[in-house]
C-alpha cells in the first residue's frame, strides 16, 4: 500500500444517468457517490416515435452529468476527516456498449458540428439502438463464407447492438456523417481521451473490451481486415483505413493524465492518471469480485451475465456468446459475456403501462411473493427488447402464454420475473454445456439490491444459490478497482479485488419444492423458446397451454381429468 492515505474515483457511464464513486482503497470503504442524470431525451435516451429501434444519446450530456456528480461526490467527500481532492490517486471510467459516435480529426463528437446538429445519427449510437438488424445480418453471412474465425469468438452472431453493424447502417442513411467523421469511436474511449484533453484519435488507447466483444478484435488478426469490410460496403473499408484502428489495451493499464482544464472543470488536481476505459458491466463483474467459478450477473435494464477463465486453461468457442476476449474483465483471464436485452426495462415497462401508481414495483412484488410457482398458469417469453444470448436475434418479441379473463397484474407481474430467470438458466446452462462450470452465482445492481423476491424466483428457477454484492454500485467500484491500479495503489488488479470487493451475508437458497414446480415450466419455456427463436424447431406447441393449465390447477389445489 502507498504510504500516504489516498482515495480513487470510479467514473461509472450507464444508460440513463453518470456516477462518480470514491473509495478508500485500502477496504472498498465507499465514503461519497453521487449521480446525475443526462438531460436530453427520455430518461437521457433520445428517440424517434417513427422507428421504435432508435435510440441515441448526446455526447455532452456524458461530460455534463459527469461534472455535476464528481463535484457533488467530492462535495460529500469531504466529509470524511482527512480526505481532500489531492488526495485521489487514480481515475477509472467504465460505459455502456457498444455505444459509438462519430467524431472529428480533433476528437470532437461530430454531433457538435453546427452541420450536424439536429441531425440524430450524429448521435452516439446507445447500446440499446436495433436499428442495424439488418447490417449484423449481413456482417454475420459475409463473415461466415470469408472469415469464420471472427464468428467463434463472438458466439457465431454479429449482434445489431455492436459497432461495425452500427457504422454501416450509419453510413447507409447518413452518408455524410461518416464520410465527415475521422473515426468511429466507442464512448468507453472517448470519455477518458476527454478527461486528458487528447485532441488527436490516432493516439487513444482503445480498450479491449469493448473492442473484443462488440467490434470483432481479436489479438489473432487484431481488427478486422478493411477488404472485407470493403465487401460489405467500400466506405466501411474505408473508415476502418483511415480511423486509426490500431493495437488495444487493457483497462489496468494508463490512457493518460487529468488535464488541467477538466482538472478545473471537476475540481480536482491536474495529472491523476486516468486508466484505459472499458464497458460497464464487465467492470461491475470485476466489482463484484469476479473469479473462475463466478457467474457474476449485472441486473439493470439489461442484464450482463460475466464469466472469467484463466487463458492456461483450454476454453472452446462457446455460441450464442456475446465474446470471448483475453484480457476484457481481468487480465490474464478470458473474459466470457452473455446477457439478456431486457430485464428491469420489461418489469418497467409493464409498470409504466399497466400500474404507473406510487410504488408500484414495491406493491406488485409483495402481491406477487403472495402466488405459488405455476399458480398463475401464465409463461413469458423474455424477448420484448430481442434476444441477446444465446438466440442473439433482435427481431425476436416478447410473449405472455396463458392469460385469461381471470388474470391479474400481480400474476403477470411474477410471470414477468420467472421469464426473465427462465433467460437466465438458459445462459448458465450454455456455459456449462461448453465446459465452465458455475460454481456461484453473484448478482449486483438495483434489481439484486431492491427486490428479495426477484433474488428468490432466480433460486428457485435455476436452483441456485443466489449472492449479492456487498456495494451497490459495482460497476463503479470496478472502476475505482482499476484506478487503484493505474494510480499505483495496487500491483493487479486480484489484489485490489480482496480488499475493496466483498459479499453480502444474506443467501438466497433455492427452495426444491418450487424448483421442482419450475423445472417443469423451464421445459415449457425451452419449448416455446426452440420454437419462436429457432429454425430447427419441427415439434407440436399443442400441449404447451394445457400443460400450464394443469401445472396451475395443481397449485391450486384443484382436481383436474385427463382427457
Amino acid at each position: 500500500m502507498a504510504k500516504k492515505k489516498a482515495y480513487v474515483l470510479g467514473l461509472d457511464f450507464g444508460t440513463n444517468s453518470a456516477r462518480a464513486l470514491i473509495v478508500d482503497p485500502a477496504n472498498g470503504r465507499e465514503i461519497a457517490t453521487a449521480v446525475a442524470d443526462y438531460p436530453s431525451g427520455q430518461a437521457g435516451v433520445i428517440l424517434d416515435k417513427k422507428d421504435p429501434n432508435v435510440a441515441r444519446q448526446d455526447p455532452h450530456d456524458w461530460l455534463t452529468a459527469m461534472t455535476r456528480a464528481t463535484r457533488a461526490a467530492l462535495r460529500a467527500a469531504k466529509k470524511t476527516a482527512g480526505f481532500a481532492p489531492e488526495a485521489i490517486a487514480g481515475i477509472g471510467v467504465d460505459t455502456t456498449a457498444s455505444t459509438p459516435m462519430p467524431v472529428d480529426a480533433q476528437g470532437r463528437a461530430l454531433s457538435a458540428n453546427k452541420r450536424f446538429r439536429g441531425n440524430i445519427n450524429a448521435l452516439a449510437w446507445l447500446w440499446k439502438d436495433h436499428t442495424s438488424f439488418a447490417e449484423a445480418g449481413e456482417i454475420t453471412e459475409a463473415a461466415r463464407k470469408q472469415h469464420p474465425e471472427y464468428l467463434a469468438k463472438c458466439g457465431g452472431t454479429y449482434s445489431s447492438e455492436w459497432f461495425w453493424a452500427k457504422a454501416l447502417h450509419c453510413l447507409r442513411v447518413a452518408p455524410a456523417v461518416i464520410e465527415a467523421a475521422a473515426t468511429w469511436v466507442e464512448q468507453s474511449d472517448w470519455i477518458p481521451a476527454q478527461l486528458c484533453g487528447n485532441t488527436d484519435p490516432s493516439t487513444w488507447k482503445r480498450n479491449v473490451c469493448a473492442a473484443g466483444h462488440k467490434g470483432l478484435y481479436n489479438e489473432a488478426w487484431t481488427w478486422p481486415e478493411a477488404a472485407f469490410l470493403a465487401s460489405l460496403d467500400p466506405r466501411l473499408g474505408d473508415l476502418r483505413r483511415r480511423g486509426h484502428f490500431n493495437t488495444t489495451f487493457t483497462a489496468d493499464q494508463k490512457f493518460g493524465d487529468l488535464s488541467a482544464e477538466w482538472a478545473k472543470t471537476l475540481g480536482l488536481p491536474a495529472g491523476i492518471p486516468v486508466a484505459v476505459g472499458s464497458v460497464d458491466a464487465h467492470l461491475g463483474a470485476v466489482g463484484a469480485g469476479v473469479k473462475p467459478g463466478s457467474l457474476v450477473k449485472i441486473l439493470g435494464t439489461s442484464s450482463c451475465d460475466m464469466m472469467v477463465h484463466p487463458t492456461s486453461e483450454p476454453l472452446a468457442d462457446i455460441p450464442g456468446l456475446c465474446g470471448i476476449v483475453n484480457g476484457s474483465i481481468v487480465p490474464g483471464y478470458f473474459g466470457l459475456e452473455a446477457g439478456q436485452a431486457a430485464v428491469g426495462d420489461i418489469f418497467n415497462w409493464f409498470v409504466n403501462h399497466f400500474d404507473a401508481g406510487e410504488k408500484a414495483h414495491a406493491k406488485l412484488s409483495a402481491e406477487a411473493a403472495k402466488l405459488k410457482p405455476g399458480e398463475s398458469g401464465l409463461l413469458a417469453l423474455d424477448w420484448n427488447n430481442g434476444n441477446r444470448t444465446v438466440l442473439v436475434d433482435p427481431r425476436l418479441t416478447g410473449t405472455i402464454l396463458g392469460l385469461t379473463l381471470h388474470t391479474t397484474r400481480a400474476e403477470v407481474y411474477r410471470a414477468l420475473i420467472e421469464g426473465s430467470a427462465m433467460g437466465a438458466r438458459v445462459i448458465m446452462e450454455r456455459f456449462e454445456e461448453f465446459g465452465v462450470k458455475v460454481g456461484e452465482v453473484i448478482n449486483c445492481g438495483g434489481i439484486a439490491e431492491k427486490n428479495p423476491l426477484v433474488m428468490q424466483i432466480y433460486a428457485d428457477v435455476t436452483g441456485r444459490p443466489m449472492r449479492v454484492s456487498r456495494s451497490a454500485q459495482t460497476c463503479a467500484l470496478g472502476s475505482a478497482i482499476f484506478a487503484a491500479v493505474v494510480g499505483g495503489i495496487y500491483d493487479s488488479v486480484e489484489a485490489a479485488q480482496k480488499k475493496m470487493s466483498g459479499l453480502k451475508p444474506k443467501t438466497y437458497a433455492p427452495n426444491p419444492r418450487h424448483h421442482a414446480v419450475y423445472n417443469e415450466l423451464y421445459r415449457l419455456y425451452r419449448q416455446l423458446h426452440d420454437a419462436f427463436g429457432t429454425r430447427e424447431y419441427s415439434g407440436s406447441l399443442f400441449n404447451v397451454m394445457k400443460d400450464l393449465l394443469a401445472i396451475r390447477d395443481r397449485a391450486r389445489g384443484i382436481e383436474t381429468k385427463k382427457k
